[in-house]
């Protein structure tokens, strides 16, 4: 394995998955104690952003309660040092019924093996 300055393809891959999934858990603990989540929409130029475990399993809990059918589906991903990025298409229904449809990229920051920035980017399609 290598050093905290390094993290793998395949710990790219399995965060992917474990959101498509649904693993809260997962996901959380895939997050440094200190570990932030931007999301790409939100009042602040740089989106919402949510600081530490408890804020961001909120966030979570929230998206997929509201948007059960909600799937990434992954189209590249690649690393770089302590950098991973994922590219991603996009698809849900909300609550209210409206679907979505987005193109999007997840930039991560990892230290020790551990996400302590996700930046989420995206585009929206509309049919």
């Amino acid at each position: 394995m290598h050093g905290s300055n390094h993290v793998s393809l395949e710990r790219v891959h399995e965060i992917g998955l474990a959101f498509n999934r649904h693993d809260i858990d997962f996901i959380v603990d895939s997050f440094a104690e200190d570990g932030v989540f931007r999301n790409a929409m939100g009042s602040d130029g740089a989106g919402n952003t949510y600081r530490g475990r408890k804020e961001i399993r909120a966030f979570f809990e929230k998206l997929f309660a509201s948007s059960p059918d909600i799937e990434w589906r992954a189209s590249a991903e690649y690393v770089s040092g302590n950098h991973g990025v994922a590219e991603w298409h996009r698809t849900a229904t909300t609550a209210s019924g409206e679907k979505q449809d987005w193109l999007g990229c997840d930039l991560f920051t990892f230290r020790d093996n551990m996400i302590v920035l996700k930046d989420t980017y995206f585009k929206i399609i509309e049919r």
